[in-house]
Formats: C-alpha cells, structure tokens, sequence
C-alpha cells in the first residue's frame, strides 16, 4: 500500500508521524473519508470545503489547494490500483511545544490513504449500500454517552471522537451495528459515523444542525433528493421512545449511503417506502456522478 505523507508517495511502513504530533498528543486535527468508484471521488467538492472550513475554524494552515489534493488523490488511486474504495484526509497541526498552546506549530501534517471499501462502521458486508440489490437493514442501540448541544466543532470531522468511539463499543458489546448519541439536552442527534433521518406523516425529518450534529456531504445529497421530489426536509428534535414509533428509520454516511435501520434497542421499526425511493435515488446520483 502507498500513502501519501505531507507531498510525497510512500510505502505504508514509511509512512510515519512524530509521537510530538498534535493530532497524536491532543486530537488537534481534522479529517475526512471520501468514497471514490470508478476512481473518481464522490462528492468531492463537499468534502474539501468542510475541510477547508474546518480548518479555518481551528486555525490550521492547509499546506495543499483543494486542486492539488485532487491531483494527488487521484494519483494515489492509481499507484494502490483501488478504483473502488474509500480516501480518507488526515489535517493535524503539526509538531509543537509542549502544552496544550498552538504556538509554535508551524507545520501542518497531511496525510492521505486509500482503503477497500470495507466496513468500517456497521453492517459485514463490505459493498456500498447502493451496489447490493437488497438494501442494508442495521441493529442500532442507544448509547449512554452524550454529546454536547449546540456544539460548534461538531460541523467538522475532528480527531476528537472519543465518545463516538465508546458509543460504537457499546454498539459492538450489544451485537449491533451502529449506535445512536443524544445530545445532553436528551435529544437524538445522531450515529457514531452516520446522520439520522425517520419519516413522520409522509415527511422527511433529520434532527437540527444546531442540536450539535455533523453536517453531513450524505446527509445533505438526501435533502438535495427530497427537493427533486418535492419533499420537504424537516429538522426536528425526537426522543429514543419517540423515534421507535415513526414510519421508518434510515442513516446516511459517505462509505456506504443511506442505510435502512431494522432496529432500536431490540424493538423491531417500521419499513417506509419513502426509504427505498431515496436509497434507489441515491444509487442512480452516485453512479451518474462517478461514471
């Protein structure tokens, strides 16, 4: 495997950051993972604008334009020859002094690895969810670990991901495939790597950025759907019990799409219709826009 470090093109071993690494000490980074097929990256626009904003956001230079990262992303699908994968970004800080100040760190680290497209979140099978002719159907469980409300590191990728991480264990613990965070306000705002969407009465409802979810390049192609069907999103707060009682369930994330979900906390949910039409939808986009 080639890994892209900071402009060059090296085997994985090589590939190597300082222990004095930020992201290492502090999670001081950012990051992203874009699904590339037929080697093209979908949606790839999105993805490098929430980095940029990202690290505008924490104050970090991006050592590359999005035009190179696009130039070297598509050469390191060609050296792996993985036309079907996932890329995944990795922006730290860099080397600095000690303590929790960024002074002093300079230069920024960037990194960039290209990986079959294998579950790294939910369900064993290791096919987009768009490519399966039977949709995926999750077990999720409601974790006990919060994320703060109206959050505003929580529309980046950090490389703080410590309570999504014990949320997936618990998931993991229960046999699960993905679990769902509430906000400390009691709401549910979203999975450990995936957006949440239910349908209400015929409508389309996703909880509000506001409550302190990631903004979502998945999530927002599904709003971007539901307006060429002349559905109207709604963002709107649910509780766990509330959610177990809507007209269907479904999670949206860039390695796999939107993702159906069977159950919540053992209690089997209904299956909607409008999922399907999305989930097929979704399917022809994004082959359109990597053929």
């Amino acid at each position: 495997m080639t890994v892209f470090l900071n402009g060059d093109f090296v085997p994985d071993d090589q590939a190597v950051v300082s222990v004095f690494d930020r992201a290492f000490l502090y999670g001081d980074g950012l990051f992203e993972t874009v699904r590339v097929f037929n080697s093209r990256p979908f949606r790839w626009q999105q993805h490098m604008e929430r980095l940029e904003h990202g690290a505008e956001f924490i104050n970090v230079r991006l050592p590359f334009s999005a035009s190179q990262l696009r130039e070297f992303a598509e050469r390191l699908v060609s050296l792996n020859q993985m036309p079907d994968g996932l890329l995944r970004l990795a922006l730290s800080r860099g080397i600095g002094p000690r303590g929790y100040s960024p002074k002093g760190a300079q230069s920024p680290t960037l990194v960039m690895s290209v990986h079959p497209s294998s579950p790294g979140c939910g369900a064993a099978s290791p096919e987009l969810a768009v490519d399966r002719q039977e949709p995926l159907r999750w077990r999720l469980v409601t974790s006990s670990f919060r994320l703060p409300a109206n959050e505003p590191l929580a529309q980046f990728k950090t490389a703080n991901k410590l309570p999504q991480i014990l949320a997936r264990a618990q998931a993991d613990d229960s046999q699960a495939d993905e679990a769902l965070l509430l906000n400390t306000d009691g709401w549910v705002v979203e999975g450990s790597c995936s957006n949440l969407f239910w349908i209400a009465n015929g409508q389309v409802v996703t909880p509000p950025l506001a409550g302190g979810i990631l903004a979502g390049v998945t999530r927002a192609v599904v709003c971007e759907l539901c307006a060429g069907f002349s559905l109207t999103v709604c963002e709107r707060n649910i509780r766990p019990d509330q959610l177990k009682l809507s007209d269907g369930v479904f999670l949206t994330l860039s390695s796999f799409g939107i993702v159906e979900a069977q159950s919540l906390d053992g209690h089997e949910l209904k299956v909607s219709p409008l999922t399907a039409k999305l989930r097929a939808a979704y399917g022809d986009l994004f082959r359109r826009e990597t053929a």
